[in-house]
């Protein structure tokens, strides 16, 4: 089950589309979809949890916490929609587009990929381009 819970006034148009799209990511990796939640904060809110769970004192746009187990994916995605909006004007895409690459970004590190060293970051990148794709040809 995804779920998609708020923390900011921001809220996601078309929930309904946006799980079809992430359910179909999962299985195109063959995982399967255990429970996931994402929560959409502000700047401050995901400050305080990348402060007190990972002790790193920066702004970040998403942070995942995983619970996999197997190859079902669970887990807690928190995403700062300011990092979201700030970053779409800085990579000229959409705010629309940039959600949904954030989306995945902590789906993907669920399925086991990793983006800290600059290969896992290349890979991590050509799999968001993957799956964004897939979003596009299903919706």
């Amino acid at each position: 089950m995804i779920n998609f819970f708020y923390e900011t006034n921001i809220k996601l148009p078309n929930e309904a589309a946006l799980s079809s799209w992430i359910n179909a990511v999962i299985l195109s990796e063959n995982k399967s979809e255990g429970e996931i939640n994402f929560i959409l904060c502000d700047d401050k809110y995901l400050l305080k949890i990348n402060q007190d769970f990972l002790d790193h004192d920066t702004f970040t746009d998403v942070i995942s916490f995983d619970n996999t187990i197997g190859d079902q994916l669970n887990g807690d995605i928190f995403i700062s929609a300011e990092r979201v909006k700030d970053n779409a004007n800085e990579f000229m895409v959409s705010e629309e587009e940039e959600m949904r690459r954030v989306l995945i970004h902590g789906v993907l590190h669920f399925c086991g990929y990793k983006d800290k060293s600059d290969i896992d970051e290349k890979l991590m990148r050509q799999k968001e381009e993957e799956k964004l794709l897939m979003f596009h040809v299903e919706h």
